[in-house]
């Protein structure tokens, strides 16, 4: 097969000498080419130059962030997506059964390819940017904003910088009671649109908002209609706990979605497969399934 591997550098768990025994595994029965990303949404423009060439599979070694910029060159074509994971939490990578070291995970990508398992499966879009697991409205994404502004930090203390700036955003950095939204129609302050599950993981321990969110089946919303510290805490531990979240007060959960759609008169922050987009004040979330070609490992492995 021809490979595109696309490599940023940059992220947290990618190493020079990791690049090398990768491309070198992937090379041993597949035609390689590497390159690798300098800039916010190359990866997105090499792989739909990797797609209009008729290449076959486009492997991303990076973050969740580069898997979702390759994920918007490939919906819709015949090249398939391949992840490998290079970041700090590597979410999609571990939702689909790949380790998360990257080496192991290029063995279990390499027994994929051989026993063909490229399957098409469904993603969700945010105003017609494609997501691959989830679209964060509010808070959430207000979180993800302050992890950015420390992001020299993410390759060394990622988890515990995550904590960290969701107390610090609660407390400090975020309107509580303005900052509101309506989700078809229902007032809420934060909104969690999922295309799989686990939203995250804190160390290997998976955050289950919503098991039956799968890549074959339609989204699914976790909508908070207020943000009290204690119901975010339960709900926070109850994932980690693996147990069902939907008998929360104050917290409304939808499954099997087609399309959800996000509003308010005053701009909100959102965040799409961990990268934080901005403010807007609309969001149209759409679910398309069998969009993309993905190629899964033959078997699964712990992350």
């Amino acid at each position: 097969m021809r490979l595109l591997l696309i490599v940023n550098s940059s992220a947290s768990s990618v190493t020079a000498r990791g690049k090398v025994v990768i491309q070198k595994a992937l090379s041993a029965d597949h035609d390689v080419t590497a390159v690798e990303t300098s800039r916010r949404n190359h990866a997105t423009r090499l792989a739909l130059g990797a797609a209009k060439d008729g290449v076959d599979v486009v492997v991303v070694l990076g973050g969740d962030g580069t898997l979702n910029e390759a994920a918007n060159g490939l919906v819709h074509t015949e090249t398939a997506l391949a992840a490998l994971p290079g970041g700090s939490t590597n979410v999609f990578a571990r939702t689909i059964g790949l380790p998360n070291d990257p080496i192991e995970a290029t063995g279990a990508l390499l027994d994929g390819l051989a026993h063909e398992r490229i399957e098409k499966v469904g993603v969700g879009t945010v105003n017609g940017r494609a997501f691959l697991f989830h679209v964060g409205v509010g808070f959430d994404a207000a979180v993800v904003e302050q992890v950015e502004r420390r992001s020299q930090l993410k390759r060394w203390v990622s988890h515990p910088l995550f904590v960290f700036s969701a107390f610090t955003t609660w407390m400090r950095h975020y309107d509580r009671a303005g900052s509101r939204f309506e989700v078809d129609g229902v007032p809420g302050a934060f909104t969690i649109v999922l295309n799989t599950n686990p939203y995250s993981y804190l160390g290997n321990r998976p955050l289950d908002l919503v098991p039956e969110a799968t890549l074959d089946r339609g989204l699914a919303c976790v909508h908070f209609r207020s943000l009290g510290l204690w119901p975010l805490l339960h709900a926070a531990g109850g994932a980690l706990a693996g147990t069902d979240i939907r008998r929360q007060r104050g917290l409304d959960v939808r499954t099997d979605l087609d399309r959800v759609h996000i509003a308010s008169e005053r701009p909100f922050p959102y965040q799409v497969d961990g990268d934080y987009l901005g403010e807007t004040t609309a969001l149209d979330l759409r679910h398309e399934a069998g969009a993309l070609r993905l190629v899964l490992p033959a078997r699964e492995s712990g992350g």
